[in-house]
């Protein structure tokens, strides 16, 4: 890329904010007072990252009456292209997202990148007045969803991660949806503390076909592809197609294996039926062969365990087949919705339900009031997803501050909570 054509972080910050305090770009959601957006008023998108998850971003716009495709940004032309055929209309194309998010006409920002991407580019969203909507798992690491949440809240913005499970769709392996298993678990009727197994039985085997390759033989860059800036805040490393587009999730710089790709979808609703939205687990340890410093490779079981004794159980290996979904000394509940309580779901009828959250993002971001998986409670799931990464990168036991969300006497541990951004990317 040209340096004529990079937007520093300096300039853009010039561009976005003038020195006297005025604003040189105004986000058209603040001119209706606090971002409102008028209901006559169709909510214009913006999609960064349209590979394979970001092409059901682009689709998932176009499907929805109220919305507005008008951008997409890639970093690989031919996805742009891609993506810019299947929109049609009014929809401009972008291979740096710093120019998308400059637009005063852009409201939401999609953020179905590599998830080495999502933190950078959703705080700088949020600084620019977007409202974001960002792919699972929200944030590679502890300290960029700390960043993400203090960027968010600061600049007023609403925040969605895209998992569905403890909103409204049926919980894999139960048939029924989440909120329905936190009933049972609100009033008691398994008892307290509880252990959560997922595995195989409960639709979950890890994918560990996420994994990457060794001694990667460096071949040349694809005329189509920006690998530099692919790349972006990740640490350097030779080209080699493995490492981007379908199969990056096999690296540690850039995902966490099948942990990273599907944990949020099966961790959310753990954390939300143990009502865990505020704190994450004290102590983590990891069963597993050693792991390369680079490529993810499978692992046996993560067993993570917070202060009042709750347990979750990662079971990689399947080797609990027959255990219960939640068991605690009140009852066990099985996949299916099976339990060794009799009348169970009579009985559930007569107590109250869990309180009711915002399944529409349309509606979180016309009101102004938070979405049901928001920057805070996503913040405390993906770093389930975060704490099990860094207990298999370091293959021992490991005890975890959940207020100060730092390792206590773990200087190893706590540098990969935070670590470097390469180059001038920062957050």
């Amino acid at each position: 890329m040209k340096e004529s054509k990079i937007i520093t972080r300096r300039s853009f910050i010039k561009s976005t904010f003038a020195a006297a305090g005025a604003f040189t770009i105004v986000p058209r959601c603040v001119l209706g007072g606090n971002g409102y957006i008028a209901p006559s008023d169709k909510i214009n998108h913006a999609v960064i990252g349209v590979g394979g998850m970001g092409r059901g971003h682009v689709g998932y716009v176009l499907n929805d009456n109220q919305g507005e495709l008008l951008a997409v940004c890639d970093v690989d032309s031919n996805h742009l292209k891609i993506a810019l055929e299947k929109a049609g209309g009014n929809c401009k194309g972008y291979r740096d997202f710093r120019e998308v998010i400059a637009r005063d006409d852009i409201d939401v920002v999609h953020v179905p990148t590599p998830p080495h991407w999502h933190g950078l580019i959703s705080v700088a969203a949020a600084q620019a007045g977007k409202d974001i909507w960002c792919e699972k798992p929200m944030t590679r690491t502890i300290g960029e969803g700390k960043k993400v949440i203090e960027a968010v809240q600061k600049n007023g913005r609403m925040f969605r991660v895209n998992t569905w499970f403890r909103l409204k769709n049926n919980l894999y392996g139960f048939g029924t949806p989440s909120k329905l298993i936190k009933k049972l678990v609100d009033n008691g009727m398994l008892g307290w503390p509880l252990k959560l197994t997922i595995n195989a039985a409960t639709g979950f085997d890890w994918k560990f076909y996420w994994s990457g390759k060794r001694n990667l033989v460096p071949q040349q860059i694809p005329a189509n592809l920006d690998y530099d800036f692919w790349l972006g805040p990740a640490p350097y490393k030779p080209y080699h197609e493995h490492r981007t587009h379908a199969t990056f999730r096999g690296y540690w710089d850039y995902d966490g294996g099948g942990l990273g790709d599907m944990g949020q979808h099966y961790l959310d609703p753990a954390q939300y039926i143990l009502g865990k939205d505020n704190e994450s687990p004290v102590e983590i340890e990891a069963d597993t062969p050693q792991q390369h410093p680079d490529a993810v490779c499978g692992w046996r079981r993560i067993e993570m365990k917070y202060a009042d004794g709750c347990k979750i159980i990662l079971d990689g290996e399947n080797k609990d087949k027959n255990a219960a979904y939640i068991e605690g000394p009140g009852g066990k509940l099985y996949p299916g919705f099976k339990s060794d309580i009799k009348n169970l779901k009579e009985k559930l009828a007569a107590f109250p339900d869990p309180e009711p959250m915002i399944t529409d993002f349309n509606e979180s971001i016309r009101t102004r009031r938070k979405f049901g998986l928001n920057e805070e409670n996503a913040h405390r799931s993906c770093n389930l997803i975060n704490l099990g990464k860094i207990a298999l990168q370091l293959g021992r036991k490991l005890k975890f501050d959940s207020d100060k969300q730092l390792f206590v006497d773990d200087p190893q541990a706590n540098k990969l909570i935070d670590p470097p951004m390469r180059g001038h990317w920062q957050m």
